[in-house]
Formats: C-alpha cells, sequence, structure tokens
C-alpha cells in the first residue's frame, strides 16, 4: 500500500503527481522507456533527472501505473502482442482505481517522514525509511507480480540512507523496478549513479507550457511565455509563480528597477511590506528568488550585448538593456548577485527582518546601477 506522507513531494495548491495523468513535453523520455520496455530490457533502476518542477515525480508515478498495469511483452514470442506505444494507462482500469485510493500493493513509495518525537517532517529520508522496502519485497506482488518503488526524491537520503539503498541496487529484487527522482545527481553516491539508467526530462517551450497549465482545474491563466521565461520552463515553477503573484512581483521589481540608479523608498517599502508580513514567507522566499533571476538576466544582457529574446515583464528587455550597457556592467552585475544571494540566504536563516532585508537588497541594487545610465522617461 502507498504510504500517505506529509506531503513533501506535492506542490502546495497542486494535485498529488499521482493525481496527474498526463505529462506535457516529455515524449523523448517516455520512448526511451517504452523502447527498453518493448525489447524486455527494463532496468531494474531508473533515475529521473531535470530541473526541478519539470514534471519527473509525475513521470515517475505514470512509469509505475503502466507497469503495474501491462503484462511482460512475449519478446520473440509466436503470439507476441503489439509494443506498447504510451505509458497511458485508462482511469477506470483497476490499476488506476487502486493508486487514486492509495491501495495498490505492487507499489511504495519513499519519501521524507515525520520524526515521531518532534512530530514534524524530518529534513531528509532516513535508514529506516528506507528500510521499510525490506518487508515490501518480501510481500507477494500483485497484478503479475511485478513490484515499483518511487523515491522522492533520492537528494533528500541522508548517508546512511544513501547506503542501505545501494545495497538493495547492488542486488536487486526479483522483478522489482526502483524510480529514483533527482533534481541534482551530481551528488549522488556515484555508485548510485552507475547502478541507474538515467532518463532526463527538459525544460518546456512557450506552447507546450500554454498546453501544460490550460490542463489545471480551474486552468490557470497568463502569459505562458513569461512564466516559461520566470519558471525556466518548469510547470512546477509557473505553478509556484501563479498562485503566489510571481508574474506581477517580477514585473513591479522591472518597474522599480527601471528607475535606477534613483530608487523609489516609497514603492520599496511597499513591496517590502507585502511580503515580509506573517504568513507570507512563501512570497518572501519567491521575491528573492525572482531578484536573483533578474540579476542573471542583467548578467547576461551585458555580457551578451542584448536583452533576452522573450520578455518576461513589461519594457523589461529596455530596463536590461539600460542597466547593463557593457560585459564590464555585466560583470558588475554577476558579482552583486552573488553578494545579494549569500546575504539574503543567511538573512532568511537567521530569521533577520524581512522588510529591512528586502529594502536593504534593494539599495544594494541601486548602488550596482551604473550612475551614468540614462534616466527612464516617465
Amino acid at each position: 500500500m502507498t504510504d500517505d506522507p506529509a506531503l513533501p513531494d506535492q506542490i502546495e495548491g497542486a494535485p498529488h503527481p499521482r493525481d496527474t495523468s498526463v505529462l506535457v513535453g516529455q515524449q523523448s523520455a517516455e520512448a526511451a522507456f517504452l523502447n527498453a520496455f518493448n525489447a524486455g530490457k527494463l532496468h531494474h533502476a531508473w533515475l529521473l533527472t531535470g530541473p526541478r518542477g519539470v514534471g519527473k515525480a509525475t513521470f515517475a508515478w505514470r512509469i509505475a501505473r503502466f507497469l503495474l498495469a501491462t503484462p511482460d511483452p512475449d519478446v520473440g514470442g509466436m503470439f507476441a502482442p503489439e509494443p506498447a506505444t504510451t505509458l497511458d494507462v485508462p482511469a477506470d482500469h483497476p490499476v488506476a482505481r487502486r493508486m487514486a485510493a492509495r491501495s495498490e500493493s505492487g507499489l511504495k513509495s519513499i519519501t521524507r517522514s515525520v520524526d515521531e518525537k518532534t512530530k514534524r517532517l524530518r529534513k531528509q529520508i532516513v535508514i529506516d525509511d528506507v528500510r521499510k522496502l525490506a518487508g515490501f519485497f518480501q510481500l507477494s506482488a500483485a497484478e503479475g507480480g511485478r513490484r515499483v518503488v518511487i523515491i522522492d526524491d533520492a537528494d533528500e537520503l541522508n548517508p546512511n540512507a544513501a547506503n542501505a539503498l545501494l545495497k538493495m541496487l547492488e542486488e536487486p529484487p526479483d522483478r522489482a523496478v526502483l524510480l529514483l527522482i533527482s533534481h541534482r545527481p551530481s551528488g549522488l553516491l556515484p555508485t548510485i549513479r552507475s547502478r541507474c539508467r538515467v532518463l532526463r526530462l527538459r525544460s518546456l517551450a512557450a506552447d507546450e507550457m500554454a498546453q501544460a497549465l490550460a490542463r489545471f482545474e480551474p486552468p490557470l491563466t497568463g502569459d505562458a511565455a513569461a512564466l516559461g521565461e520566470l519558471s525556466g520552463g518548469t510547470v512546477g515553477g509557473a505553478l509556484r509563480l501563479a498562485l503566489l503573484g510571481g508574474r506581477e512581483t517580477y514585473s513591479e521589481l522591472v518597474s522599480l528597477l527601471g528607475g535606477l540608479p534613483h530608487m523609489d523608498r516609497a514603492r520599496g517599502i511597499k513591496l517590502a511590506e507585502a511580503v515580509a508580513a506573517r504568513g507570507k514567507e512563501a512570497q518572501l522566499t519567491l521575491l528573492f528568488d525572482l531578484l536573483d533571476l533578474l540579476l542573471v538576466r542583467l548578467a547576461r544582457t551585458g555580457s551578451t550585448g542584448h536583452p533576452p529574446a522573450i520578455e518576461a515583464a513589461p519594457n523589461e528587455a529596455a530596463m536590461l538593456s539600460r542597466l547593463s550597457p557593457t560585459p564590464a556592467q555585466g560583470r558588475i552585475w554577476a558579482e552583486t548577485a552573488q553578494k545579494v544571494s549569500a546575504r539574503a540566504r543567511h538573512g532568511l536563516a537567521v530569521n533577520l527582518d524581512p522588510a529591512a532585508l528586502v529594502l536593504d537588497t534593494l539599495q544594494r541594487l541601486a548602488q550596482s546601477a551604473p550612475s551614468d545610465a540614462p534616466r527612464r522617461q516617465a
């Protein structure tokens, strides 16, 4: 039976990946998996990588649903079935119904668990979480004998848990498939990576982003191209932006920086207070993420001599070109980005006054702006 954890593997406000049946824009990764399955060369462990929020968890649950609902291919047999061409499984299939009800005995999901002493979600996947798999693998498997494990995500395994998982990968149980989700595969043990077949998911193009966002109920509205730019082409990132008003916040930052080197302090205070109130922690974190992105776009504009092809906010291209006209200024913005990011992380970690932290950051940006930049026309 699948676990019902404290949802460390779900974006707040979004459906759980188990309930998202369609994955947009990852046809290449799905085709690679299906080719291995149809050829009878299904690996026992798969490492699903790619940017955070691109759909790796949805992909893992699609694979799990497919494997538990689909008989093994009779490779070379006289009456071999037609090769599978999709991971889609009808919603009324018994496996799909059991997975939706979280009662599929052939599936195990490993995520960060709740510490029984503190009653809080752990920051890592611990060895006891991985040891649960021993009992799971001993159970008689359903629907043809296959068992599937999803680890979301493998980056959160602590050293003991990682070593315990490695032992299972070295001696994989019969007819078991492990699906490891990783945003930073370089941080995993090399021995874990070497025992997995890698499937990398890519960022989405603007038209794919629009298609993905339209599938939510109710559909998320907004400029898909802008959301794609701000989220790095990831559905999870775009959803976070949409739910937290990220595009509006970025537009305000672009407008505010449009007046540099003069800083409109009244607007800065209003922005700081909007994200510093109690219960606005997510918006505060998003603001600093967007500031990081804006500084990166400033640095790239200076180094390349032109702004990004797609504007993420009105008048962004003019602002970027004005504040970062040369490679030397681009380097200044890159250095500022490092300093601002480090200070923001420290300030958030030690609970500095958030409004003061935002205002200090904005003032540092004003100091980094070229003093001879032509002022924006009102």
